[in-house]
C-alpha cells in the first residue's frame, strides 16, 4: 500500500498563524508518522501556492514584483513549519517552471476534449490603469448587506459570495477611481460534464467525514455549473492559447495541480526522476488531502474532474478528511484586523511542542473549536507537565536516588499485568484513532496511560515499603516504565521531539516502530535525566493576551484606543530593565500626507538627528497634514518597523487619547532632533 499524503498549499501573501496550523498541516504530519511508525510507504507533499491577486495587490503596493512577494513568504512559511516539526517530504511552490509546463498540460487536455470553453463576460475596467481589475482589485458596498469595504466577489462581514459587478460604489484597490463594466473572454471549466463520473465515484466514499460527503452530494443534487479558470492578470501561468494573451490560469485551477509538479520535483531530488509515478498513477495509492472545510469544494468535485479530464490515469482522492475552523479567544480569526497567532511570534515565546499538544488536544476535526489562552495554559500545566511529566520525574528521581538509576526487568504479578494489559487495550484504540484522523481523542487516551502510571505508583506507595521489599518497589517502577515506554511511541505523532527527548532518558533506541509500544522492557539505565516539561506562569498567559488586543488595535497605524468615558486603568508594574529599552527622542515633522483611501491614516517623514525616518499615524481624523509639518514631536524610535499599506512604518509618534480627541505630545520648548527623552 502507498499514501501520498497533501496539505492545502498556503497561500504565499502572509505569515501562518494558528488557525492554518490547526486546519491542515498538523492533523496530516501526525497522520503522517503514524503510518512511518507502522512502516507504511507514505510521503507528505506541499508547497506555497504563489499565483492570485493577493500577491499582485501586495507587489504593487510595496513597489516590487511578484515574485519578490513569494520569497518572503515561501521562507517564512518554510521556517514556521520548521519551528513546529511539520516534515514534509517535499514543499516546493507554484511559480515554477516545471509547475507552469504541467498546468498548461492538464489545461489543454480539457480544452482539447471541450471540457473547458470560452464566454464573454462582463468585468470591472479601469481606465486610470488601463487594466481589468479581477476580484480582489475592487472594493465597494456589499451588495447583500451593504457593508463597506467589501472585496469584489465577497465580504467579510456577512460571508456572502456575488458577482463583483453587482458591488456598490466601487473602487479599484490600485488608484481609488470608479471602474466602468466592460466585457472581455474568459475560460469556463464545464463541471457538469463530470457529473455522472462523480456520482459514481464520490457513492464508494462512504468512510468520508460526514461534513464533507453531505455538502457534496448537496451540491451534486443541485446541479454542478460552469466555473471560469481564467483572469486578466500578468502574474500566474499564461493561459496555454494564442487568443488568451494577458491572461493566466485562476490561482484555485493551477494550485492543486501543484501537489503533482511538487512530487515530481521530489523524485528528482532524490534521484528517481521516475518515481512520483509509482504514486500519482498507481489506481492503488491512497491519496489524502488535509483541508479546511473552506477547500472541500475544490478538492471533492473540481480537483477530480481535473483529474479524470487527463490522459494519464492519475489516482483520485482517496479522502479529504477536511477540519472544521479554530477560532480565537471566541471570535473568528481575521487576518486584516490582526486578530491571529502568528506562528513564528508564537515560537519566540513557547516551545513548538506546546503548541503542537494544544492544537491537537482542541482539534477542530467535527465542529469549530477555539484557542483560548487560558486553556492553553491549563492544558499544558495539567496534561504535559503534571500528569505525564510528573509520571516521569518521580519514576525516574525515586530510581536514580535509590537504585542508581537502574530499573530490572522482572516477572510480573497479576496486579502489575492487568496494568499493562489495560495500558494494551488503549493503545489498540489509540491506533485506531490514528487512522481515523481522531487526534483530539488520542491525546485523552494517551493521557489515560499517564494517569494510569500516576495511580498505580501512588497506591504501590514505593517510598513506603522501600526497606523491606526493594523487589516489589523495583516491580512498581518498571511497570511505570513500560508505560512510560509505551506512552513515547504512542505520542510521537503528536510531540515527536519530547519524546525522542523520554526515550532517550531511558536509554531507548530512536528508530522504532508502533508494535514495539507492546513490548515489554529489558533492563532499563537511566542517563542524563531532566524535566521533560515545565509549566507556562500566570504572567506569561497576560503578556500574550495584552498583545494580542494591542496588536488589533495598532493594524491601522499607531493609534492605540482607550476608554474615553473614563481614565484608562494603570497597566502592570514593568522593571526599569523593561523601560531602559524604550528608546525615545525627539522628532521633527518634515512632510506629511494622507495615505489614498483611509480615513485615519497619514505618511509622515521625520527628523530623528542621525536619520529621516518614514512612518505611519493613525492621526488623520484629528490633523490636517499641513498642521504637522515643522512641529517637533515626541517619538519612539527602536520599535520594530510594520508594514501599513505598503510604506514600511519605523516607529511611533506619542499621542493621547483626551475624550475622543488624539492630541500630539510635544516638548515644553524647544529642542534638536534626537534628544533622549529621559
Amino acid at each position: 500500500m502507498k499514501y501520498l499524503i497533501t496539505s492545502a498549499l498556503p497561500y504565499a501573501n502572509g505569515r501562518l498563524h494558528i488557525g492554518h496550523i490547526a486546519g491542515a498541516y498538523l492533523p496530516a504530519d501526525i497522520f503522517v508518522r503514524y503510518l512511518r511508525l507502522k512502516d507504511e510507504d507514505v510521503i507528505y507533499i506541499c508547497g506555497t501556492d504563489e499565483h492570485g491577486t493577493p500577491i499582485s495587490i501586495t507587489a504593487d503596493k510595496e513597489g516590487i514584483t511578484p515574485q519578490e512577494v513569494v520569497n518572503r513568504y515561501h521562507q517564512s512559511i518554510k521556517e514556521a513549519f520548521d519551528g513546529i516539526g511539520i516534515e514534509f517530504d517535499n514543499f516546493s511552490g507554484t511559480a515554477r517552471p516545471p509547475h507552469y509546463k504541467l498546468a498548461s498540460e492538464f489545461f489543454l487536455q480539457l480544452y482539447n476534449k471541450d471540457f473547458i470553453k470560452p464566454k464573454i463576460t462582463l468585468q470591472f475596467y479601469c481606465e486610470h490603469d488601463k487594466r481589468y481589475l479581477p476580484d480582489r482589485y475592487v472594493e465597494g458596498l456589499c451588495p447583500r448587506c451593504g457593508a463597506s469595504n467589501a472585496r469584489g466577489d465577497q465580504c467579510d462581514k456577512c460571508g456572502q459570495i456575488y458577482e463583483t459587478t453587482t458591488l456598490q460604489e466601487p473602487k479599484c484597490k490600485i488608484c481609488g477611481s470608479t471602474p466602468v463594466i466592460k466585457e472581455t473572454k474568459h475560460w469556463f471549466l464545464q463541471l457538469d460534464g463530470f457529473r455522472d463520473k462523480l456520482k459514481r465515484w464520490l457513492s464508494t466514499k462512504d468512510y468520508w467525514k460526514e461534513n464533507v460527503r453531505n455538502f457534496i452530494f448537496g451540491l451534486l443534487d443541485q446541479g454542478l455549473v460552469e466555473r471560469s479558470i481564467t483572469r486578466d492578470l500578468s502574474w500566474g501561468v499564461p493561459v496555454p492559447l494564442p487568443e488568451a494573451k494577458g491572461k493566466v490560469l485562476y490561482v484555485w485551477f493551477d494550485a492543486p495541480i501543484g501537489y503533482i509538479s511538487s512530487t515530481v520535483e521530489w523524485a528528482e531530488k532524490i534521484g528517481q526522476p521516475e518515481k512520483w509515478k509509482e504514486y500519482w498513477l498507481n489506481p492503488e495509492t491512497r491519496l489524502i488531502h488535509f483541508i479546511g472545510k473552506d477547500n472541500i469544494i475544490f478538492h471533492s468535485l473540481i480537483w477530480p474532474a481535473m483529474l479524470m479530464g487527463q490522459d494519464k490515469k492519475y489516482c483520485l482522492p482517496y479522502d479529504i478528511p477536511a477540519n472544521e475552523f479554530m477560532n480565537l479567544e471566541g471570535e473568528k480569526i481575521s487576518t486584516s484586523k490582526n486578530w491571529a497567532i502568528w506562528v513564528d511570534e508564537f515560537l519566540q515565546d513557547f516551545e513548538g511542542e506546546y503548541l503542537r499538544y494544544y492544537l491537537a488536544v482542541n482539534a477542530p476535526e467535527k465542529q469549530d473549536s477555539d484557542f483560548c489562552f487560558k486553556d492553553f495554559q491549563s492544558k499544558i500545566n495539567t496534561d504535559l507537565n503534571n500528569t505525564l511529566g510528573n509520571l516521569a520525574n518521580r519514576v525516574f528521581a525515586f530510581a536514580n536516588k535509590n537504585f542508581e538509576g537502574k530499573i530490572t526487568a522482572c516477572s510480573l504479578s497479576k496486579s502489575a499485568k492487568l496494568i499493562i494489559d489495560e495500558a494494551d487495550a488503549i493503545l489498540k484504540e489509540i491506533e485506531e484513532c490514528y487512522l481515523d484522523y481522531q487526534v483530539k481523542k488520542n491525546t485523552r487516551l494517551i493521557m489515560d496511560i499517564a494517569r494510569l502510571g500516576n495511580r498505580y505508583f501512588d497506591e504501590n506507595k514505593p517510598w513506603a515499603i522501600l526497606k523491606e521489599n526493594r523487589e516489589a518497589v523495583n516491580e512498581t517502577l518498571y511497570v511505570c516504565a513500560n508505560l512510560l515506554a509505551k506512552i513515547s511511541v504512542a505520542l510521537f505523532p503528536i510531540l515527536p521531539s519530547s519524546m525522542l527527548k523520554l526515550r532517550e532518558m531511558m536509554g531507548l533506541s530512536d528508530q522504532f516502530l508502533f508494535n514495539e509500544a507492546y513490548n515489554i522492557l529489558d533492563d532499563i539505565k537511566l542517563t542524563d535525566i531532566k524535566p521533560l516539561f515545565h509549566k507556562i506562569e500566570d504572567k506569561e498567559i497576560e503578556a500574550q493576551i495584552a498583545k494580542l488586543h494591542l496588536q488589533t488595535k495598532i493594524n491601522e497605524g499607531d493609534k492605540v484606543e482607550f476608554a474615553t468615558s473614563k481614565i484608562a486603568p494603570l497597566k502592570e508594574l514593568i522593571s526599569y530593565d523593561d523601560f531602559s529599552k524604550l528608546d525615545f527622542r525627539l522628532a521633527k515633522v518634515l512632510t506629511a500626507e494622507k495615505i489614498p483611501n483611509t480615513d485615519k491614516l497619514l505618511k509622515l517623514q521625520v527628523d530623528i538627528g542621525i536619520e529621516t525616518r518614514e512612518l505611519v499615524a493613525g492621526i488623520a481624523a484629528d490633523y490636517e497634514p499641513q498642521d504637522l509639518i515643522g512641529k517637533t514631536i515626541l517619538m519612539l524610535v527602536n520599535l520594530e518597523p510594520r508594514k501599513i499599506r505598503g510604506i514600511n512604518s519605523q516607529g511611533m509618534i506619542l499621542a493621547a487619547n483626551a475624550n475622543g480627541r488624539l492630541l500630539v505630545l510635544n516638548p515644553d520648548g524647544e529642542g534638536n532632533p534626537g534628544s533622549v527623552v529621559q
